[in-house]
């Protein structure tokens, strides 16, 4: 992990930051980096694991038209999770993952395709695709993981 989480959480703490996420492909693994920290209960609110489109509609309030339209890896997609799971948290942050870790994929939504959101209060959303490759399932998540917690060190530096 690249991100130094222990000195994000202390800066998030100090700046008053709360974060929840919301996981796809990564399973909570954002959430578990953060919970590895003592001292996280001061900064994570909470983390939401939803793998299934269902999931993503009933807990975070993605739409089934955004699914529909452009399918759960999808920077639509990615926004609506961020901006859904800050909204039901109600914290200053929110960093959301969606993609496609593997193994499979298509030619159109490749393996290794993951879309991430920011959405920070006050501040326009983030969304970005990074197309990790087909490095095997482990290591999307892990890429995915140490990507998303690099949006928050970035969003609390800011």
């Amino acid at each position: 992990m690249s991100v130094d989480v222990a000195d994000l959480i202390a800066r998030a703490a100090k700046a008053g930051v709360t974060i929840a996420t919301a996981e796809s492909c990564t399973g909570g693994m954002v959430a578990a980096a953060l919970t590895d920290i003592p001292g996280s209960s001061a900064v994570l609110d909470r983390g939401y694991v939803t793998y299934s489109n269902t999931a993503k509609t009933q807990m975070i309030g993605v739409r089934p038209e955004t699914l529909d339209a452009f399918g759960a890896v999808s920077e639509e997609v990615a926004r609506e999770m961020a901006e859904g799971a800050r909204a039901r948290a109600g914290t200053t942050l929110a960093v959301s993952i969606t993609g496609i870790a593997g193994p499979g994929g298509s030619e159109f939504k490749p393996e290794g395709r993951v879309c991430f959101g920011l959405s920070a209060e006050g501040r326009e959303t983030h969304v970005e695709t990074i197309e990790f490759g087909a490095l095997g399932r482990p290591q999307v998540r892990a890429a995915s993981r140490d990507h998303a917690l690099s949006l928050l060190e970035r969003a609390i530096s800011h």
